[in-house]
């Protein structure tokens, strides 16, 4: 029960309460007693209303977003694909997005570069630089915000997009007209983010390491140096693993920008609130998940500087 529904009850009993007679002292306590009952009741069911509250929209999302994966992924076994479509997303949402992703990586690895080289450098191991520079944009700041930046351009696209379509009803338009919503938007959507991500940060790892290197070298890192490092520390595996973090990645902002889309209702706000949510989501599961493929992925592998 709500605080403003305990309160009003509380009202209603002490008007209705015929042997209440304020001037008792013995009344007054005990109408002392039950006000602080009421109000420590109403304390404590907050909690649990919330608690409860935040399971169910939490389980009922996984349950929305494993369902909306499950009948993309049937079309695409199927091979109910939209070639062009398709490549039309790819190139919304990979080509698109590329000034962005590279700008972002760049200056992220030129800040990183900057700040290692001016600690290193006094230790007189400035070469180690270009190990250090270039496993960490491989392994984590290349696919993560690159995920990110497409969370934020592309997420929240299509999540504008498909939820601008349910609120006009062009949605159940398809459906009426037997062409499933799920074939015809989602699956290219999900095949262009599958292919596009790993481009995208196979690219943004080259540019993230020339950024880091431009900027090691002007602060005193030998160039060969650093080349050399990078070269010894950062190994196949390293990069082909950062780029499969970013299929999973992919899914995730795809799935949760749709799976927002086509649940809008409310007109135009809900369109708003459906975007906002789909960039928070997706952005909030990569970083979880980033972890935990991470740990999978390189847990047990430690560089040999």
């Amino acid at each position: 029960m709500a605080r403003s529904d305990l309160i009003s009850t509380r009202s209603e009993r002490m008007k209705r309460d015929p042997n209440r007679n304020p001037g008792k002292p013995g009344d007054v306590v005990g109408d002392i007693l039950h006000d602080v009952g009421d109000e420590l009741a109403a304390v404590v069911s907050v909690p649990g209303e919330i608690t409860y509250h935040t399971f169910n929209k939490f389980f009922e999302f996984i349950g929305e977003f494993s369902l909306l994966l499950g009948r993309t992924l049937k079309f695409i076994a199927k091979g109910a694909v939209d070639v062009r479509d398709t490549l039309n997303q790819m190139a919304y949402i990979g080509v698109a997005s590329l000034p962005i992703v590279l700008i972002t990586v760049a200056f992220s690895g030129a800040v990183l570069s900057l700040y290692m080289s001016q600690l290193v450098v006094k230790w007189g191991i400035g070469s180690y630089t270009g190990g250090v520079v270039g496993v960490s944009i491989t392994r984590e700041i290349g696919p993560v915000l690159t995920a990110v930046v497409m969370a934020a351009r592309s997420g929240s696209a299509i999540a504008a997009e498909l939820g601008s379509m349910k609120v006009t009803e062009q949605i159940d338009a398809l459906r009426a007209l037997a062409v499933s919503p799920v074939r015809y938007l989602v699956v290219p959507r999900l095949l262009a983010g599958v292919v596009m991500l790993p481009a995208l940060t196979a690219i943004a790892d080259l540019v993230g390491t020339t950024g880091g290197y431009i900027v090691a070298v002007m602060n005193g890192v030998a160039g060969g140096g650093f080349l050399s490092t990078l070269k010894t520390q950062v190994v196949p595996y390293d990069v082909f693993m950062g780029m499969l973090k970013t299929v999973f990645f992919a899914v995730v902002i795809v799935v949760v920008g749709a799976q927002q889309g086509l649940r809008t209702s409310g007109g135009a706000t809900g369109v708003g609130k459906s975007t906002t949510s789909s960039v928070v989501i997706s952005i909030v599961v990569i970083y979880i998940l980033n972890f935990f493929l991470a740990y999978v992925m390189f847990g047990g592998r430690t560089a040999s500087l």
